[in-house]
């Protein structure tokens, strides 16, 4: 049953949207979250590092173009210490807190410390939202094939009606928890994406 998936995830291809959603979901929630999302860090037109940042304000290379490192996708090397040392302790489950998790993917899954942490959120009591990479390994397939799980694969014709979409799951599944305070919107205005 829909309402026992309290971890809802976005999936899509590179550049599609998703981590523009999951701002807005934050930006929306008006309710206590922690965790971290990815920004991109550009030269002009070019794409030369990916950027984590916690809810409270903490920011670290996830991968650069420049960086030195062992762990490498593509051309970015991928700073396993920034995960560790931002992601991770990010994550944690918080009281009743909402967890976003930006993202589960290749580079954050070099770090097995970071699987930990991040399966260790997925099975606490607490909603996650997050994202997670199309494809992937077995780790990344398994998550994707859990009973708790919701994904939604973002899409131009979906994304600008999936904050709403997701805020009001996030309402219901609150709305059931003893006490459980109310999000600023609900899916009550999909009818206007724009609004």
């Amino acid at each position: 049953m829909d309402e026992v998936r309290k971890n809802i995830f976005l999936t899509g291809a590179p550049s599609s949207g998703k981590t523009t959603v999951i701002r807005k979901v934050i930006a929306g929630l008006g309710l206590p979250s922690n965790g971290f999302f990815t920004l991109e860090e550009r030269a002009g037109d070019r794409r030369v590092a990916f950027l984590m940042q916690t809810l409270d304000g903490q920011k670290g290379y996830l991968a650069r173009q420049d960086m030195d490192s062992p762990f490498r996708i593509r051309r970015y090397g991928v700073s396993i210490e920034n995960i560790e040392a931002l992601a991770v302790p990010s994550i944690v489950p918080v009281d009743s807190n909402i967890i976003i998790l930006d993202e589960i993917g290749k580079m954050e899954c070099f770090s097995e410390v970071f699987k930990r942490a991040a399966i260790r959120a997925l099975d606490s009591p607490n909603v996650v939202v997050g994202t997670i990479t199309l494809g992937g390994d077995e780790f990344i397939m398994g998550i994707k094939s859990r009973k708790d799980i919701k994904i939604f694969e973002v899409t131009p014709d979906n994304r600008d009606l999936l904050p709403d979409i997701i805020l009001g799951k996030i309402a219901a599944l609150r709305k059931d928890q003893p006490g459980g305070e109310k999000v600023k919107k609900t899916g009550n205005d999909l009818k206007n994406p724009d609004g």
